[in-house]
């Protein structure tokens, strides 16, 4: 619940900051009458992210065991993108985010069709949308407790519904920037973990090599070689005889740092490299010079026309 919830708050907040970026930004321009066809593009972007969870969920069980892990691998790799792009874009697009929807209102106006502003709400909300999803999904079939992993999801996006309209309304203070380096840090380790988790799909599979194809290194018993006489088809390490795979143990440190009782050297040698590349570069672009580094702010959002600015300057990476 902890991992997931963590994802819910951090992607329910982005888009609460950008909806009430868009909002604010009605309200100052006195054109509360179109209001309620951004508030329709937002609730299609929130169908289309719950149809593709159900299409996932329910489509999966037509499919044959080999074509379920195809299809979880797959999908988890392509969470993996999504998120590793979405930390660095957020860096440099945070800058200009306000001007941006701005500009994209201002556009759907003046083309004075009810579906350019839809349009602009569902585009503004639907990337955070998809994204969630398909990180959640992916991990929902890598925990194996779905019920809690969504309970977790859910109460992350509640708290960050509520946040939002805190903030908006002035009721709160809180330092986004920071907020969204800490969770940027996690979300690195967590997407290092999908991916040790799609690579194990996919090897089940057979897509690649590994323990459970016929590349595996075997002992004189015809078991998988563990250790580095496996290497680099065989197992890495094997510590299930001291902490089972569907305990809690082995969960909770599945959901926070990636680690699985008995992984392959593939697996340890994808998520040691995704974090000592992209750990890096995060790490790195921290490190700018203060003159070059966006001010944090915990100033409260005030209420109507200077709530635009205020919501902009609260953008991720604190950029104003």
């Amino acid at each position: 619940m902890l991992a997931t919830f963590l994802i819910g708050l951090r992607e329910g907040l982005e888009a609460a900051l950008v909806v009430g970026i868009l909002v604010a930004y009605l309200k100052r321009l006195d054109r509360r009458d179109v209001l309620p066809r951004m508030w329709a593009g937002v609730g299609a972007a929130i169908l289309l992210a719950l149809a593709i969870g159900a299409v996932l969920t329910f489509g999966a069980y037509a499919l044959t065991f080999q074509g379920q892990e195809i299809i979880g691998g797959t999908l988890s790799l392509v969470a993996v993108g999504m998120v590793t792009w979405m930390i660095f874009w957020m860096r440099k697009a945070g800058r200009t985010m306000k001007s941006t929807l701005q500009g994209g209102v201002d556009r759907a106006l003046a083309a004075g069709t009810m579906w350019a502003l839809v349009l602009v709400g569902f585009v503004s909300v639907a990337r955070e949308g998809i994204e969630t999803t398909l990180l959640l999904w992916s991990m929902v079939q890598s925990f194996g407790d779905a019920p809690s992993a969504v309970m977790g999801a859910a109460l992350g996006l509640a708290v960050a519904v509520l946040a939002g309209w805190l903030l908006a309304r002035g009721a709160v203070k809180l330092d986004l920037s920071r907020f969204f380096t800490w969770s940027g840090a996690f979300l690195v380790i967590i997407a290092a973990g999908v991916l040790a988790y799609a690579i194990s799909d996919l090897q089940e599979a057979g897509v690649f090599p590994g323990p459970f194809t016929s590349a595996a290194p075997l002992d004189a018993h015809g078991v998988v070689v563990v250790g580095l006489a496996g290497m680099p088809f065989g197992w890495a390490f094997d510590v299930t005889a001291v902490i089972r795979p569907d305990s809690a143990l082995a969960v909770l440190l599945q959901a926070t740092v990636g680690f699985m009782p008995r992984m392959s050297w593939i697996q340890v040698i994808a998520w040691v490299l995704y974090l000592a590349i992209v750990g890096t570069l995060f790490v790195r672009g921290l490190r700018r010079p203060a003159s070059q580094r966006p001010v944090a702010s915990a100033v409260p959002v005030p209420e109507g026309t200077t709530s635009v600015s205020a919501l902009a300057s609260h953008t991720p990476e604190g950029a104003s």
